[in-house]
């Protein structure tokens, strides 16, 4: 093969062969037909960018985060449950940024005041991804929770599948990308457990009806998913959807303008959604940012409105509900600033043993909260490179890092403060060899890989409804350590998988 030059974040590397090409259209060809894909504004598809081998991490290493993530997400059930607490805690926060601050509007609104409280009729289905980075000095650290919009479980369950498809069809470049031929492939039910969660939790909503609506207990269990209107994603969101079909569950998709004039209350605080009928489940792909709840043409006086108030309306009714209000304001940054600061036993108020509080608090990464002593202590005493700062955003591009720090911190009034929080920058592994990543059809060569490791859990009513005691698989997004966001839609994020050394 003629010799290349592939130039990947500044550095030139000399490779005399990569992947032959037959192997990366046969691998393209396997993305598009098992839906790995983005759609393109002229419904064509785009296959997902993928590393060609998985990445290795120690057996005990990913055995404690099995164990812990069930356990972080049963705290930040019973977390979103304290209607009180939650109030109390984040209304500075609130007060700060402007979305958390309609959300608490919302949540005051469903839940009242500790004097003066109400009861929704909603029941919260914790459908939540937890990411985690492992730090080269600190182990495995969450960097974020993920409670709302937690999507991507089926591409993580695809990626195991890809990686398996290329060991199985094409053995020789599986072993040479690799990075230990004795490591052994990390099981990924992500789609599967995410469908068993939901089903069991619209079964039971469907239950709850069976006497009071005997009049259409023949219909199957409908879930609703929540979505963006025209957005790209969707081929793993129907991915889901063909999984929980597959389970006897009927599925619909609505955006919230579309939901605004097609809900109504049934008898017994039923949910109804117009040409459908009833609603046992709600799952938000959408409701993360302003332009969710945005819709032109309703010419608004206050942005938002009209749309949110639809977001309450399901709340007001019986429906498994991922994610509800609460939800969302428990995974912020905020509250996870707040439950690593906290001592471990007052996880005792949230049902957690002195035990499972001390494993929580092995993964959580040290944060601290804006002030003006801490922007004088990270002027003049921290290492800036040790720090990255946070805002409650959602999603990639809201983290500055390094000198950029302080240039924010000055920009910021005191009344933003409460927003944003200082996080331990946590530096991870990089891949012990170098590897492929293939990205619009094209292989690269990258030989400082890092990885992202986000897993999934379900609970409803704080309970675990999976196979696996809550546990529902995970997803693996991988970039070039110069990158700071590591985003699969945009920036160098690549599709990854896992395999276990002993």
């Amino acid at each position: 093969m003629k010799k290349e030059t592939i130039n990947i974040d500044t550095k030139v590397h000399n490779k005399n062969q990569l992947v032959p090409q037959q192997v990366i259209e046969d691998i393209l060809e396997w993305e598009i037909m098992h839906g790995v894909a983005f759609r393109q504004a002229d419904n064509t598809a785009r296959h997902v960018p993928f590393s060609i081998a998985p990445m290795t991490i120690e057996r005990p290493v990913y055995e404690h985060l099995r164990a812990v993530t069930p356990l972080i997400a049963k705290l930040v059930s019973h977390v979103s449950e304290d209607h009180s607490f939650l109030q109390d805690s984040l209304s500075d926060m609130a007060k700060a940024d402007p979305f958390f601050g309609r959300l608490m509007e919302l949540h005051l609104q469903a839940h009242g005041t500790s004097e003066q409280p109400k009861q929704p009729a909603r029941q919260p289905l914790l459908l939540m991804r937890t990411d985690f980075m492992d730090d080269r000095k600190h182990g495995a650290k969450v960097i974020e929770f993920n409670g709302i919009a937690a999507g991507m479980g089926p591409f993580g369950q695809r990626a195991t599948e890809l990686h398996q498809f290329v060991k199985n069809q094409w053995n020789d470049v599986y072993h040479e990308w690799i990075e230990d031929d004795s490591a052994l492939v990390a099981e990924n039910q992500g789609l599967e457990q995410l469908a068993i969660g939901i089903t069991t939790a619209s079964n039971k909503v469907k239950a709850h009806f069976a006497e009071l609506d005997k009049q259409n207990s023949d219909q199957k269990p409908t879930f609703l998913m929540i979505v963006q209107k025209g957005e790209d994603n969707v081929y793993d969101q129907h991915l889901l959807e063909v999984a929980l079909q597959k389970l006897g569950v009927k599925t619909v998709r609505r955006t919230f303008e579309q939901l605004s004039t097609q809900l109504s209350s049934g008898n017994n605080q039923r949910l109804i959604l117009e040409g459908v009928g009833a609603i046992d489940s709600v799952y938000l792909r959408a409701g993360y940012q302003y332009s969710d709840y945005w819709a032109p043409e309703l010419n608004e006086d206050i942005c938002c409105q009209a749309l949110s108030q639809t977001r309450l309306f399901i709340e007001k009714h019986y429906v498994a509900m991922n994610a509800t209000i609460s939800q969302q304001l428990a995974t912020s940054k905020s509250m996870q600033m707040l439950l690593t600061m906290m001592p471990e036993e007052d996880y005792a108020r949230w049902g957690l043993t002195i035990e499972e509080s001390k494993l929580v608090k092995s993964v959580l990464a040290e944060m601290k909260p804006i002030s003006t002593q801490t922007i004088a202590w990270f002027n003049n005493t921290a290492d800036k490179q040790k720090w990255v700062l946070k805002n409650q955003g959602e999603g990639g591009g809201h983290c500055i890092f390094g000198n950029e720090i302080t240039n924010t911190l000055a920009s910021l009034k005191p009344e933003e403060y409460d927003a944003w929080a200082l996080m331990q920058r946590l530096y991870p592994h990089e891949r012990d060899t170098p590897t492929i990543a293939v990205r619009d059809g094209k292989q690269r060569l990258v030989d400082d890989l890092v990885s992202e490791i986000g897993l999934f859990t379900a609970h409803y009513q704080g309970q675990p409804v999976t196979e696996q005691n809550g546990y529902a698989g995970y997803l693996i997004r991988s970039k070039p350590a110069s990158e700071n966001e590591g985003g699969i839609h945009s920036g160098q994020g690549i599709l990854d998988s896992l395999v276990l050394i002993n």
